[in-house]
């Protein structure tokens, strides 16, 4: 089995796409380690999974944190003297119109979704240079590939998070290390309560195309199926798949059909 005993840091781990890889892991006994602000979520995570492992540690913490990225890194690794995988799956998404939106909100979705996962991967460079090993999984989305409306401070961090670890994967001459990004469509996660709206306050509403999006356990299983294949991208979307080969091949329809659909 190609998880068991491996040591695995997700970060987002309290709900969503994290918590469902998470206890997919733990189910091929990989030793965890769970990390996102809501300590009780955290709790109740770690408690699911140490019915299927016996390793599963909480790392609670604001990976916004900038100052404290480096010590949360160095923390992470001492848990069990190794990282073998990380997976960032924090993020956030948004719910508003460019011309109404405070600046403050596109800061704090570029915090979450680019910043922390790039700050954590500089940090954890050195180890998987130390032992020539490691696998990088970053959480990306169908909006890092093309635009969205309603989402312009959430497709702009997911864009950066493509460039990021894709020039990542040009670029690193580590033999052991490899590097996935995945981008899903919509998945059947509650991530749309909490997208924040023009003023930075939450969403609180289950999109319907959240709530009829893709089983987050189907996610899950396409994800940890990438990394074992150690691929370089996954894309885990029904109609956003349709709309991207549009975007490719067929510009002004993929524009009419992207307006109509997210502006409703």
């Amino acid at each position: 089995m190609y998880f068991k005993d491996k040591i695995i840091w997700i970060t987002g781990a309290s709900s969503g796409i994290g918590a469902e890889l998470a206890k997919q892991l733990a189910i091929l006994e990989a030793k965890l380690i769970l990390t996102a602000r809501n300590e009780s979520a955290l709790l109740t995570v770690q408690k699911n999974c140490l019915q299927y492992t016996a390793c599963c540690t909480i790392l609670p913490a604001d990976v916004c944190s900038a100052d404290t990225i480096e010590v949360l890194v160095q923390h992470a690794i001492a848990a069990y003297g190794n990282i073998d995988i990380v997976i960032h799956s924090a993020g956030i998404t948004q719910r508003s119109l460019a011309i109404n939106t405070d600046m403050s909100v596109y800061r704090q979705l570029m915090e979450v979704n680019f910043f922390a996962p790039a700050a954590i991967t500089k940090y954890l460079l050195p180890h998987f240079k130390e032992k020539n090993s490691g696998h990088i999984v970053v959480i990306g989305s169908m909006a890092g590939l093309m635009g969205f409306p309603m989402r312009t401070g959430y497709a702009a961090a997911k864009h950066a998070v493509k460039g990021f670890f894709e020039t990542l994967q040009v670029e690193h001459t580590i033999p052991g290390l490899y590097i996935t990004i995945v981008s899903p469509g919509r998945i059947k996660t509650p991530i749309s309560l909490s997208a924040l709206t023009a003023n930075g306050s939450p969403h609180n509403k289950m999109d319907a195309g959240q709530l009829n999006g893709i089983p987050v356990v189907v996610c899950a299983q396409k994800i940890m199926k990438g990394i074992e294949q150690k691929r370089k991208h996954i894309i885990i979307a029904r109609g956003e798949r349709i709309l991207y080969w549009l975007w490719w091949y067929c510009p002004p329809l993929y524009y009419r059909i992207a307006r109509k659909k997210g502006m409703r």
